[in-house]
């Protein structure tokens, strides 16, 4: 077996993805800025979450979760894996352009379903609207998905990390050509979005084809193949699609409240950085090495291989979770106050991110944990336990709202989000010691939280040190990357002093 570069795929797609997330910074920067809190952010955050979240539910969820592991396990076995993509590419893209030309014609009950809030108001209408423009996105990205699924089982991560770079390019120009030439920022940044779906399809299309895998638009056919690619994807598009019912119960709960849409939005992207530079590039990488793992009978590897892959998401983790607990105020007045957003909504948003941060640890587990079961076609364990992780949310986001307002949506996600974690660690005990974590991740894991609390400790003082700075204009970008700066060497320095990680075991690795 040739297995996948685990550590070096994880940094190629962590550097790639944390480029996409500092360019989607500037874009939603800009977007505060021109646009700010306010109605029209309220009905594009809605509008685009629309193919973003069906998105989830067919591709990246649903579709990947039972793609990778079949596509990985015929590569490793020399099947024809070429003829299976080339079937599931036909199959995927019949079932998206049914589902977008329904939603074109339902957009109305979709705004309804999934912001009921606006209904009477303007909101309303202009969500609709920009439905209609931005829901053919799904068609593009989704088949960019299965593209990067294939990419990724052959170990070539880059050209799939690199394409979520291209939306926030095209989308961060064309609001400032916008205003520039006095164009309408918002339409201007809704148009942009279908094409820049087009080229990320485009440019993982072609890595495809340069990687010599041909694969070519066809009819769609019913084959034993698809039938158990459907029966595994089914459930995954179930865990899926409650998960996404999770975010839209907390866009229901903030839809009734002014602005809060858009505080939770951009609280979101604040905590979707280290989500996604270490969670998503982990899972992402991992898929596909523990299926070709378990193919062929590797169990030692696989172990290894779950439990360096938690050790590293954590150690990465926990002290980003730890600032966006301890200095969120500095962190979003810096990065989004400006223009449009003011100080009271600055407040409102650091809100949101310190409780989400509190949750970070768990949304990146439950990205270490679920290829345990993808990789071994088990799509219904998962399924299972987001159901009941819904029924969690969905209580406590309702059945707070009366009494503590909007935040109650971030307050559900955070511990709907660990209650999954609890689950899918108690529910993978039946896969034996492949899904425990080895004895070097129970050593060093007190360690990276013990030097995380200790980097705390220094934000804390550093931030009541620059809390003059951070309010002045001129000094405040210096003073937050200062505290930054301090927090991330702080961490480095202890974490080494008492063993909570070595750089030559990375490096080793990544060699290896």
């Amino acid at each position: 077996m040739k297995p996948v570069r685990l550590i070096s795929g994880f940094f190629t797609v962590g550097i790639w993805t944390l480029l996409s997330r500092v360019l989607g910074f500037a874009r939603d920067i800009l977007i505060l800025s021109l646009i700010g809190p306010g109605p029209v952010m309220d009905a594009f955050v809605a509008a685009f979450r629309l193919p973003n979240m069906f998105r989830r539910f067919f591709a990246e969820g649903a579709f990947n979760a039972a793609f990778v592991p079949m596509f990985s396990k015929r590569l490793e076995a020399g099947e024809d894996a070429m003829a299976f993509a080339r079937t599931a590419f036909n199959g995927l893209g019949f079932v998206l352009l049914i589902l977008t030309g329904l939603a074109m014609v339902f957009m109305p009950a979709l705004v309804w379903a999934t912001a009921e809030g606006f209904v009477g108001d303007a909101r309303f209408d202009m969500t609709v609207g920009f439905g209609h423009i931005v829901f053919p996105y799904i068609l593009f990205i989704s088949l960019s998905a299965l593209f990067s699924g294939v990419l990724n089982s052959t170990g070539r991560f880059a050209a799939a990390a690199a394409a979520p770079v291209l939306l926030n390019i095209m989308v961060i120009a064309a609001m400032t050509a916008a205003y520039i030439l006095g164009g309408e920022i918002v339409i201007w940044l809704i148009w942009t979005i279908p094409f820049a779906g087009v080229a990320q399809l485009a440019l993982v299309w072609i890595a495809t084809s340069r990687a010599g895998i041909s694969i070519v638009p066809g009819r769609p056919r019913w084959s034993p193949d698809m039938k158990k690619l459907v029966m595994v994807a089914v459930p995954a598009a179930m865990a899926s699609g409650v998960m996404q019912i999770n975010l839209l119960v907390g866009q229901q709960v903030a839809s009734n409240f002014d602005s809060a849409v858009g505080w939770l939005y951009s609280a979101d992207r604040l905590y979707q950085l280290p989500l996604g530079v270490v969670g998503i590039a982990v899972g992402i990488v991992l898929l596909p090495d523990l299926s070709r793992r378990l193919r062929a009978g590797d169990m030692t590897g696989s172990r290894e291989a779950y439990s360096r892959a938690g050790e590293i998401a954590l150690a990465l983790t926990i002290p980003a979770a730890v600032a966006l607990v301890v200095i969120p105020l500095p962190l979003v007045s810096v990065l989004f106050e400006r223009g449009a957003t003011g100080s009271d909504d600055s407040a409102s948003i650091a809100l949101a991110v310190a409780v989400y941060g509190l949750g970070l640890p768990a949304f990146v587990l439950q990205k270490v944990q679920q290829p345990l079961y993808f990789a071994r076609e088990d799509t219904k364990s998962p399924f299972r336990y987001a159901l009941v992780a819904m029924v969690v949310n969905a209580g406590i986001a309702i059945g707070l709202a009366p009494y503590i307002g909007w935040i109650a949506a971030a307050i559900a996600t955070t511990l709907a989000g660990w209650f999954m974690v609890l689950q899918l660690g108690f529910g993978a005990r039946k896969y034996g010691d492949i899904a425990r974590f080895d004895a070097r991740f129970r050593r060093r894991i007190w360690r990276i939280i013990m030097a995380s609390l200790m980097m705390g400790g220094v934000l804390w003082g550093m931030m009541a040190l620059l809390n003059p700075f951070l309010g002045m204009a001129v000094w405040r970008y210096l003073a937050l990357l200062i505290l930054v700066g301090t927090g991330i060497g702080s961490y480095f320095i202890i974490g080494r002093i008492i063993g909570a990680f070595h750089i030559h075991e990375i490096k080793a690795a990544m060699r290896r």
